[in-house]
């Protein structure tokens, strides 16, 4: 199973991540109900002293770890959105689960976390 790992833990409008998948199926459990495409968006710029900070890890070379960490945290803000729209329209998985990104203008980046949310039991 092709699962994202654990962002943050779920919350009374939010379902498990363990429950969210890259794959077409969850092992061990039937889909029983098709809801259709869930999505989180979130858009984020950088900020000066990031950039400034960034820039100087490029000329040291290597991971530039600002950036990393910036990503990480807007990628985990998406899934979590993902998450939560899928509980909101009564789902309690999502499969086939994807991530794309755009830049919007310079320095200013969207990031969509989107799947197919279904309601799945247990065999």
């Amino acid at each position: 199973m092709a699962a994202f790992p654990q962002t943050n833990a779920p919350t009374a409008t939010s379902l498990d991540p363990s429950m969210v998948t890259t794959a077409l199926e969850l092992p061990g459990y039937r889909i029983v109900r098709n809801i259709g495409v869930v999505r989180g968006i979130v858009v984020r710029s950088r900020n000066l002293f990031g950039t400034i900070g960034a820039g100087l890890q490029t000329i040291l070379g290597g991971n530039i770890t600002l950036y990393t960490q910036l990503c990480e945290k807007t990628r985990q803000d998406a899934f979590a959105m993902m998450a939560e729209h899928a509980a909101q329209a009564g789902a309690n998985a999502v499969i086939m689960a994807r991530y794309d990104a755009n830049e919007l203008m310079q320095g200013v980046t969207e990031v969509l976390a989107y799947g197919t949310a279904v309601v799945v039991q247990k065999i």
